[in-house]
């Protein structure tokens, strides 16, 4: 291998995300002890990077990946190979999956490493959770199958969050609601969410949607009920509820609360589908509208369960979800940094196709 390699890198204005660019700069192939290479393979792009954009600063997004000033590297969820590597424990070819930024290649720091997963270590990782540090370890994965990296890459980390809320709501005695409201319904993450609701059966989701994505709800059967947006005002409000919010608009929130007013037992904010629509939610009738920070839970049923067994049953349930998704689901691939960009561009703007699933890649060959 040569000392150093081209690297390309997508980057957005913190201030503008519509304002992109690729910056190309050379790393060197040389590790100092522990660390290790990685070249990207293909990510995951969809509404949820757009949240991570959204919750930047206040969730510290913008630090995994430090960036020139201004200008921040939104995280990516998927696959990698180990090119290079000065960790005893971790061999070239090693196929890794993870956050890392939108890049051709990643350096990182390994450590905590063990048979199924390994960390990233570095100076600048120190303050996040746990979570959102580790790679998981393809050869001891026990549901790796080559074929569903792509789907993987797409599902697996918004599986995970959605899982955990609706977890949280049950071990919460979901909060003696009846129903679940779920916003943006047609996002993969409200499929997710409104899939566990009804695996476990305890309360009737209702599915909120934009009009043209109501039938696209409907098909996929995972949700007791569909309904626009236009139509809150026809919800039972004698009815306890919990509220799961994927849009991140602040007026949808407020109708919510207002048309059920103390029967909001919940009120859980997870993304931001609806960026252009943020504000302020202060004051509103019902339970206070609060984000839902994943690794807290993760921490707090770990303590509890034992972190193996958590892994187990959100593993299980995560196949389960990939094989309902196998009926819907059409991934869509992007490769190339002129393909990536408009394809940023589409799920920034909405206009990304709810039954699609995009993966990119910054390499022309997409490996």
């Amino acid at each position: 291998m040569n000392n150093s390699i081209p690297v390309a890198t997508f980057e957005v204005r913190k201030d503008n995300w519509a304002e992109t660019r690729i910056v190309s700069h050379s790393m060197a192939t040389e590790l100092a002890p522990n660390q290790v290479l990685f070249k990207v393979a293909r990510q995951a792009l969809t509404a949820n990077n757009i949240s991570y954009a959204s919750s930047g600063d206040s969730l510290k997004y913008w630090e995994f990946f430090p960036a020139e000033a201004g200008w921040g590297r939104i995280p990516g969820m998927g696959w990698s190979e180990v090119i290079a590597s000065a960790h005893p424990d971790i061999a070239v070819g090693e196929r890794v999956w993870g956050f890392t930024p939108y890049s051709t290649h990643h350096k990182i720091l390994a450590g905590k490493v063990n048979k199924f997963t390994f960390s990233d270590v570095s100076d600048h990782r120190a303050g996040h959770a746990p979570v959102y540090c580790q790679f998981d370890r393809a050869a001891t994965n026990p549901i790796y199958e080559p074929e569903r990296e792509d789907q993987d890459s797409l599902l697996r980390g918004l599986f995970m969050t959605s899982w955990l809320v609706e977890d949280f709501i049950a071990t919460n005695h979901f909060f003696d609601a009846q129903v679940c409201l779920i916003t943006s319904a047609s996002s993969k993450t409200s499929i997710a969410l409104g899939h566990s609701v009804k695996r476990r059966g305890k309360l009737r989701s209702i599915a909120i949607t934009s009009a043209p994505n109501i039938a696209f709800c409907q098909s996929l059967g995972c949700y007791d009920s569909v309904i626009g947006y236009g139509d809150i005002a026809d919800l039972n409000a004698a009815e306890a509820a919990v509220v799961v919010d994927m849009a991140g608009n602040a007026k949808i929130i407020s109708e919510l609360h207002q048309h059920y007013a103390d029967n909001i037992k919940h009120s859980c904010r997870i993304g931001a589908t609806h960026h252009s629509e943020l504000g302020s939610v202060d004051g509103l009738p019902g339970a206070l509208p609060q984000f839902f920070f994943a690794p807290s839970h993760v921490r707090a049923r770990s303590a509890e369960l034992g972190a193996e067994q958590l892994m187990q049953l959100l593993g299980t349930d995560y196949a389960s979800f990939r094989r309902f998704c196998d009926s819907w689901m059409k991934v869509v691939p992007s490769y190339g940094a002129q393909s990536m960009d408009c394809t940023y561009s589409a799920v920034l703007a909405g206009r990304a196709d709810p039954s699609t699933g995009q993966v990119v890649s910054l390499s022309a060959e997409g490996e």
